[in-house]
């Protein structure tokens, strides 16, 4: 479902990104793990077609975002870490129009948002502005809306951001169980716990490039710790030069 073939990003004489290649099959939950600058945003921002490669392809559902981005666009969805809404519009407004954007036929719109709206505990703010939301409301909006068209490939940055323990929660059921039913999740996390919980596979990312790529315990066994999952990705990540690793 997601196909990154030697994905490469420079920014002048900085190499942000370093030939990532990467296959995520349909339904595989798959987190990303990286320190700051590591170029998770960076790959993001490519896969879903907002900046050009240098090098590299990236490939969603079978189509290049490059080459066909209405097509790869039409399976995915985005929620980047601080996610952009309308804010004159109600949750209710925001909502219908991201359906009408996916071409979903009024039913269909209705019927998700009477699954998602209760889900998210939404009712409440549901015809209020977006402009006079808390932030963490905004973020439940955001994921709701991302759901709303049941995208094949789901990419989400940070999706804990500003979320209440109740709340994130409620993110990670509903991920859990579209990935249960079909849906390819990529998500990325400074937040350890969450990708160990979460994820069927977790990628390392360390300086533009992919250097550990495997389960919780493939990845503790490759640092060689025994304990947490945060030492094994301290270990990973504390030299300065490692070879990528393929996945």
């Amino acid at each position: 479902m997601i196909e990154l073939e030697g994905l490469t990003k420079d920014f002048g004489s900085l190499r942000a990104v370093n030939g990532i290649s990467l296959q995520i099959p349909r339904g595989e939950f798959f987190a990303v793990l990286g320190p700051n600058a590591a170029g998770k945003t960076t790959t993001i921002k490519m896969m879903v077609g907002l900046i050009r490669p240098t090098a590299g392809r990236a490939r969603i559902a079978g189509f290049d975002i490059q080459e066909n981005p209405l097509e790869a666009r039409s399976r995915l969805s985005y929620v980047p870490d601080f996610p952009f809404l309308y804010e004159k519009l109600t949750p209710a407004e925001f909502l219908r129009f991201t359906g009408r954007l996916f071409r979903m036929p009024d039913a269909q719109i209705r019927e998700g948002c009477d699954e998602l709206v209760p889900r998210f505990n939404l009712e409440e703010w549901l015809h209020q502005p977006i402009e006079s939301l808390s932030h963490g409301t905004r973020q439940r909006i955001a994921i709701a809306s991302a759901l709303l068209h049941r995208p094949e490939v789901f990419i989400i940055d940070e999706p804990m951001v500003g979320l209440d323990p109740h709340h994130a929660r409620v993110v990670k059921d509903i991920l859990r169980e579209r990935a249960t039913q079909g849906m390819t999740v990529f998500l990325s996390t400074h937040q350890v716990s969450v990708a160990e919980e979460m994820a069927d596979r977790i990628g390392v990312f360390h300086q533009g490039q992919v250097i550990a790529c495997g389960s919780a315990d493939e990845l503790r066994a490759r640092s060689q710790t025994s304990g947490t999952l945060e030492a094994a990705f301290l270990a990973l990540t504390r030299g300065s030069q490692r070879q990528p690793e393929a996945a």
